[in-house]
């Protein structure tokens, strides 16, 4: 095999292996910039409100990271097992591996670490990302010319369109109604935020109840494909099946934060309204007439703009009738 360079017939293009996801790593930067700046406001903030504010907007920025950076993982669902088995085509050798599988909303993300790593001369350490954007079939093609190990094209063939576990059309329509509804909750988390900054908290709560609405039922649309049959992994005499995993688990911890800062929003303002909006920084309405009086009766007076106002003569002012005109007004200075 040294004339291949250590790499089998057939399969002449080396690997390019998944590392991170780069959209993922954007939001999680755009997210912590949000945050790096707000801290650095934080001194200009007076008072017990500086807590308030720290609390509020971390929060905040931390529900709104989780909802944009589930669109772009890909665990909402994983398996991992330790296995024996062959390495790739046209060899009978076999190595000892761990095999990982993680689906997400965009695609699946297919791992292989051998134990221990170099073995056979070469180093088993595979992570490889298979997307829905596209045709799977023509990316399992381009797997199987790049030489992938025998367990990673194993499972790429379950999710390919004729496989006949169905998982294909499975997770990736589930997925796809799983994004939209996790983008609109998104759209919810805004509005809640920018109602939040006005005199209209309780509409604010309600958004936020919206909020965790949506993720409930991007939660619920991922979670219908458990009520197809499963479809079996078996590599060598091991097997797995595919269960909830970190994202799916966030995304739910995330909508129960969102309907308890909702629902307590809404009976807070229902029961200290004057207090909600106090602690918001929001403007208060003042219609009470008294309120109006007191401001109105606050004021200062300039003595020094009635000096010599008694010096001077009175004016009377008089209405004279004339025939040529129907009135006419004339002052007349009397001494």
């Amino acid at each position: 095999m040294t004339f291949y360079d250590n790499i089998y017939p057939f399969y002449n293009l080396q690997r390019t292996p998944f590392i991170f996801s780069l959209d993922l790593l954007t939001v999680i930067l755009v997210f912590l910039v949000f945050a790096g700046i707000f801290l650095l406001i934080i001194p200009g903030i007076r008072g017990k409100s500086r807590l308030f504010w720290t609390f509020r907007v971390l929060c905040s920025l931390f529900i709104g990271a989780v909802i944009v950076a589930v669109n772009f993982t890909s665990d909402w669902a994983a398996a991992s097992l330790k296995a024996n088995t062959t390495y790739k085509s046209f060899s009978n050798a076999y190595v000892s591996a761990e095999l990982g599988l993680q689906v997400g909303l965009s695609g699946i993300n297919v791992t292989l670490k051998g134990n221990p790593v170099i073995q056979l001369n070469e180093t088993i350490d595979y992570n490889e990302m298979f997307q829905w954007t596209g045709s799977l079939d023509e990316v399992y093609t381009e797997a199987l010319e790049r030489g992938l190990p025998n367990p990673i094209l194993y499972i790429a063939e379950k999710f390919t369109e004729n496989s006949p576990c169905g998982l294909y059309f499975q997770y990736r329509y589930s997925g796809r109604y799983a994004s939209a509804t996790m983008w609109t909750a998104f759209c919810c988390w805004l509005v809640a935020n920018v109602l939040f900054s006005m005199p209209v908290i309780l509409y604010a709560g309600y958004m936020m109840v919206a909020t965790a609405a949506f993720i409930f039922f991007s939660l619920a649309s991922f979670s219908t494909i458990q009520n197809l049959p499963t479809c079996v992994f078996t590599i060598g005499s091991a097997s797995f099946e595919l269960g909830y995993s970190d994202s799916f688990w966030l995304a739910l911890a995330t909508g129960l934060l969102c309907s308890l800062i909702g629902i307590l929003v809404v009976m807070l303002d229902c029961f200290i309204p004057e207090k909600m909006k106090e602690a918001f920084s929001v403007g208060v309405d003042n219609d009470d007439e008294d309120n109006e009086d007191k401001y109105l009766a606050e004021g200062y007076l300039n003595t020094s703009f009635l000096e010599g106002v008694t010096s001077l003569p009175p004016v009377n002012i008089t209405f004279a009738v004339d025939k040529s005109s129907m009135f006419s007004l004339g002052p007349t200075t009397s001494n």
